[in-house]
């Protein structure tokens, strides 16, 4: 039922731009008659609907006494509603639109374009970006240890992989570890971040590897959400967020307290509204944790030290968990910006605070200069969590035994690689050069095409791997009439530009914004040249939508 509803009203989408208002309207009644048909008719017999007859045994379905078939147990009534509240719009309809206009093109199908162009989520690969070859090799060689016999792979990389089997059970990547990760690589990533923080301790004791930094972060939400009523966890998150923690909250049943990043500020976090935020939420929860994107994601700023210790200082005075998301940190690209690690600046701000202040820090393979979304590699970092409880979430790691000891073996890559007097340390340094380079040199070029579009404001993109523009779009574009449908203007935009141009981009509602604002997200990955392709085609779309529906000369910037 809510899938054929959410059909009808995509149906309207594309169809409320060629109406005119008064036959919009009239076509908004006809959709709301039919949303209500198709509930009536899906609340029939369920042998109406129901093959009479299946060719598998699997999909037999048994009669009863009456005649009537076996209802299924597991229906959109029964389901769990935590699971129907989440949402999660990296992955959404618009998404799976384009996936079946790609097919469509596949089988001959005619567009206004020929090809699909995914800008909505951050997998390097399958944008184009090669893989770095060192880290290749030390997994091809943890997965095939015949191959360190071959003269074809390095020295360097054969004396990592022969590190990493010994640390598994059987000296086989295909056998389980301990659920915290592999031992050696728990202290590699300890090194790591002791020399990324310039000499701040870290205890491997500390470090839990996660099937990606998601794994960790969820995790860490299941320890924190307890309560009933005005005592159910409280969870503070950016608005806008990557969808990841809206979800979570939603499946957990704790309470999303919503702190606004400052737009016109270049997305800095304000202290002042993360007063106001936990003051507002107080009323109606227990505010127990706050999460911070750190380079940010969908808005791709970088927090200054400052900001860091504003923060550090309000969840050390509101006795708050700190959970920040560093998992974009090697992606840093304005020159006047700098990645700053939360552990290293709560350390700097003196013992009171680095020995009391509860941190879980997450990283990951599949961002950076790697890209490796498809390992699921990442760690975690916890610091002075009580004893107890630190034995409990080991317990709850233990419930999924351990994470792919692959991805395992490509974290160990990222967190220890080539030395300059290694023989593999030129090429991997020229790799990695060229990787964050041509992506500061996209961020700069979409920033600055993006802002010569009228109706359209872009900040600086200072890292991650995505653009966040403000849109305008006009109120003739049936805002109002969209939104009292559920539909949000941002969803609408993305779809028709989906259906026009080929690109597909995630509205902003998916990530949260402020009422009233509208945006959407892109991707920096694709390559340069795709990339102004696409960025000259929302160009002309922009302007044509405009022309439709607003005067060129009065758009919002």
């Amino acid at each position: 039922m809510h899938r054929l509803q959410h059909l009808a009203n995509r149906s309207l989408i594309a169809r409320v731009f060629n109406q005119s208002p008064a036959l919009v309207r009239t076509k908004a009644r006809e959709t709301s008659c039919l949303v209500q048909s198709i509930r009536l008719k899906t609340q029939g017999p369920v042998e109406q609907y129901g093959q009479k007859r299946f060719s598998t045994a699997e999909a037999t379905v048994v009669l009863r006494e009456n005649g009537k078939m076996r209802e299924k147990s597991l229906t959109m009534d029964t389901l769990n509603p935590q699971v129907k509240a989440v949402e999660y719009a990296v992955r959404g309809p618009i998404v799976t639109k384009a996936g079946d206009i790609e097919r469509g093109l596949q089988q001959g199908q005619k567009h206004p374009f020929t090809e699909v162009i995914k800008a909505n989520i951050g997998d390097s690969h399958a944008m184009g970006q090669k893989p770095i070859t060192f880290l290749r090799q030390v997994v091809a060689l943890c997965s095939f240890p015949e191959l360190l016999d071959s003269s074809i792979f390095p020295d360097d990389a054969k004396q990592r992989a022969r590190r990493i089997l010994q640390g598994c059970g059987g000296q086989s990547l295909g056998s389980y570890s301990a659920s915290q990760g592999v031992d050696c690589i728990r202290q590699d990533i300890a090194v790591y971040i002791e020399q990324r923080d310039k000499g701040v301790p870290a205890d491997w004791d500390n470090i839990y590897l996660t099937t990606g930094a998601s794994d960790g972060i969820v995790s860490i939400l299941k320890m924190l959400v307890s309560g009933q009523g005005r005592s159910r966890s409280g969870v503070m998150i950016p608005i806008p967020q990557y969808p990841l923690y809206s979800a979570a909250i939603s499946e957990m049943e704790a309470v999303q307290i919503n702190y606004y990043l400052d737009e016109d500020n270049c997305w800095a976090l304000d202290i002042n509204e993360l007063h106001r935020a936990y003051q507002a939420a107080k009323e109606h929860c227990h505010p127990r944790v706050i999460c911070i994107i750190n380079p940010g994601n969908p808005t791709g700023q970088v927090q200054s030290k400052k900001c860091i210790e504003e923060v550090l200082h309000f969840a050390y005075e509101e006795n708050l968990f700190v959970m920040s998301d560093e998992v974009y940190q090697d992606n840093v690209y304005s020159p006047d910006c700098q990645f700053h690690s939360f552990k290293k600046v709560l350390y700097e701000m003196g013992p009171e605070y680095f020995n009391t202040v509860e941190l879980a820090s997450f990283h990951s393979t599949s961002k950076g200069y790697s890209g490796e979304c498809g390992f699921r590699g990442g760690y975690m970092e916890v610091l002075n969590l009580d004893l107890e409880v630190k034995a409990q979430l080991v317990k709850l790691l233990s419930v999924r035994l351990c994470p792919p000891v692959s991805g395992q073996a490509a974290m160990d890559v990222i967190v220890n690689p080539p030395l300059p007097h290694e023989p593999s340390y030129l090429q991997f340094h020229k790799e990695k050069s060229a990787v964050l380079g041509a992506l500061a040199e996209k961020a700069q070029m979409t920033e600055q095409i993006l802002n010569t579009v009228p109706g359209i404001k872009c900040n600086p993109v200072q890292g991650a791997m995505y653009a966040f523009p403000r849109i305008f779009i006009p109120p003739r574009a049936c805002v109002s009439l969209l939104q009292s449908l559920g539909i949000s203007p941002d969803m609408m935009y993305c779809l028709r530009l989906l259906e026009e141009t080929g690109i597909c981009l995630v509205p902003g509602s998916g990530f949260g914004q402020r009422e009233g604002t509208y945006h959407f997200r892109m991707t920096i990955l694709p390559t340069t040249e795709k990339l102004k392709v696409l960025l000259e085609k929302l160009r002309d779309f922009h302007i044509k939508f405009l022309k439709e529906y607003a005067s060129l000369e009065e758009p919002k910037r």
